[in-house]
């Protein structure tokens, strides 16, 4: 074959620059586009402010104008003005401000109420109690406010002292007490200790700052104090956080260098991948996650880096699905854009995320992945996951799901006031793993609420409802109106029956807010242990090396994790299993 030897480099100048004139004709438009529909923006605004028939805020338009644009894109995408700037500060970096260290809520007579004294802070040492109702605040009456308006007068600056009168039952007199504002900083890690004698558990609230080094602390302490030989680290019902003490909380379990999250946005050149850059606190130990719907964002990287490189077993259900990273944009007047900029990949190349923002259906609302648009990725050891819709556990357990009776005393927070009564009546409990509700203490709570209006409409009682209307409505219903009320009447008879028959769901809900009072959250974590379902499956996995070894490699029934419906249509992406 001849060679061909005409000179290439004539042609290829010619290429790049009609690329470069493409390119930059591209962003020419685009920006042309940009500043136009910016000038008939400002325009328009300026327009209405000078001729609309009536008086416009000015302000409260272009916050309409804002809020309107950004709700065409996703739910994490905010402006937030100046005024706006500590409660952000508060929700996504540190949780931190000067008060006494309790949390008030309205009751439906309109009382604020005390709904928890956080422990080892200035309410609790005053023994200020969850059910107390506040009176006065420096001489201040709370009658008419609301909780955001009384916990504006509980906050101040650090040191300054502070006068409360409250209102307890089964005292005669109001109680006043003075307490002395201090710094309330929230804890990423509100609980760690043991589940048994071999079996660690740290409890993981929010990944703020300084989250990783809490953890780090946590598993460093119980491995030295106590010696496990396993742990649980439990994300259930946690949104996220920071990005950063995500990677660096894995890092205290994978070895240096393992890849963790991969970060991909609309620019390549800004992609970025975290890898582990410590060595970690133990590589080795057998490791459970749990995870539930409320585990997102931070949680999901961990749970997601975790189980792609097979370094431990994930328990609990599906997590919620939040594959978008935000970042903080400064703008004028103290104001800020959280704005999402990319999308966060696990070490096998799956994004998690579950809603397409991107393509919504005619009428505006989002729409979910669906099967035939999600691919198979491998974890380290071949098993097969899936993107595009959370995380799916190892080892899935049921959700938890109350009764009718249940959720009615719940939402009417008849739990609530009867731990309240408990504790004015009771100066001392068991500790937490001790104790147990007697059923006398049960028979107690009974004829507490015996006069009190716990009512809820079953589905059978709506759907007789609605027989009854569309018989009406057919001119029929004389003529079952009988059977009709012995039907009605049938059904409530058994829902007083319910208090019985969901006797022990009760309990479990009741004892956990006993607990509460004479614990806090720490002591409502541990009376937790004996009834966790997700806590049972962790030890039971963790205390059998065959079933924990056989999770790990994908053996049997372990192989597939998360299989979408619709299989046929899913396409293999990455089998290899190979890193981002």
């Amino acid at each position: 074959m001849k060679k061909i030897t005409t000179p290439l480099k004539p042609y290829l100048v010619s290429l790049s620059l009609l690329t470069a004139f493409v390119v930059s004709s591209g962003f020419a438009d685009r920006y042309f586009e940009i500043a136009r529909h910016l000038d008939t923006f400002a325009s328009l605004y300026r327009q209405l402010n000078n001729h609309y028939v009536d008086q416009v805020n000015p302000g409260a338009l272009m916050q309409e104008g804002i809020g309107a644009m950004l709700s065409s894109l996703d739910p994490y995408t905010e402006y937030i003005p100046e005024s706006e700037l500590e409660d952000f500060k508060m929700n996504y970096v540190s949780k931190q401000y000067a008060g006494i260290g309790a949390s008030v809520f309205n009751n439906k007579a309109g009382k604020v109420i005390i709904s928890e004294p956080y422990e080892g802070f200035s309410a609790q040492k005053a023994d200020i109690r969850a059910g107390d109702e506040i009176l006065f605040i420096n001489g201040v009456s709370v009658a008419g406010k609301n909780s955001t308006g009384t916990t504006d007068l509980l906050k101040g600056q650090k040191g300054t002292s502070l006068s409360i009168v409250i209102k307890r039952d089964g005292e005669s007199k109001p109680i006043e007490k003075t307490l002395t504002r201090e710094v309330i900083t929230f804890k990423n890690v509100p609980y760690y200790g043991l589940i048994n004698d071999s079996t660690g558990y740290i409890k993981l609230d929010k990944f703020l700052e300084n989250a990783a080094q809490e953890v780090r602390d946590a598993f460093i302490t119980l491995k030295a104090k106590h010696r496990i030989k396993g742990l649980v680290l439990d994300l259930r019902g946690n949104g996220g956080g920071i990005v950063q003490e995500s990677v660096n909380i894995v890092n205290l379990f994978v070895e240096k260098g393992q890849p963790i999250v991969t970060q991909k946005g609309r620019v390549s050149d800004r992609d970025v991948t975290y890898k582990a850059v410590f060595t970690p606190v133990d590589a080795k130990i057998p490791l459970v996650v749990l995870v539930d719907k409320g585990s997102a964002s931070a949680s999901e990287i961990v749970s997601g880096a975790i189980q792609d490189l097979d370094r431990g077993t994930i328990i609990g259900q599906r997590t919620f699905g939040k594959g978008l990273v935000q970042q903080t944009i400064s703008l004028p007047y103290n104001s800020l854009l959280k704005v999402t900029v990319a999308k966060y990949y696990t070490p096998s190349g799956r994004c998690i995320q579950a809603m397409d923002y991107s393509h919504r259906n005619s009428d505006g609302s989002v729409i979910q992945i669906s099967d035939s648009l999600m691919h198979e990725f491998r974890t380290r050891h071949g098993r097969l996951v899936y993107d595009g819709s959370g995380i799916y556990p190892d080892v899935t357990t049921p959700e938890i799901s109350y009764s009718n009776i249940t959720n009615s005393l719940i939402n009417k927070m008849l739990h609530f006031d009867f731990a309240t009564y408990y504790r004015n009546t009771h100066p001392v409990l068991p500790a937490p793993r001790q104790y147990k509700m007697t059923d006398a203490d049960y028979d107690q709570f009974l004829k507490f609420i015996a006069n009190r209006d716990y009512s809820y409409t079953t589905r059978s009682e709506k759907h007789l409802q609605d027989l009854k209307k569309q018989a009406q409505k057919e001119k029929n219903f004389e003529h079952i109106k009988k059977e009709f009320e012995a039907l009605e009447s049938r059904l409530q008879e058994n829902k007083k029956d319910d208090l019985i028959a969901y006797k022990e769901e009760i309990k479990e809900v009741l004892e956990a807010e006993i607990v509460a009072r004479y614990y806090f959250q720490s002591g409502k974590v541990e009376a937790s242990f004996k009834d966790d379902a997700e806590i049972k499956e962790a030890l039971k996995v963790l205390n059998n090396k065959k079933l924990y070894a056989d999770i790990l490699k994908g053996d049997g029934s372990y192989k597939i994790i998360g299989k979408p419906k619709s299989l046929a249509y899913v396409k293999s992406n990455n089998s290899s299993g190979s890193e981002n």
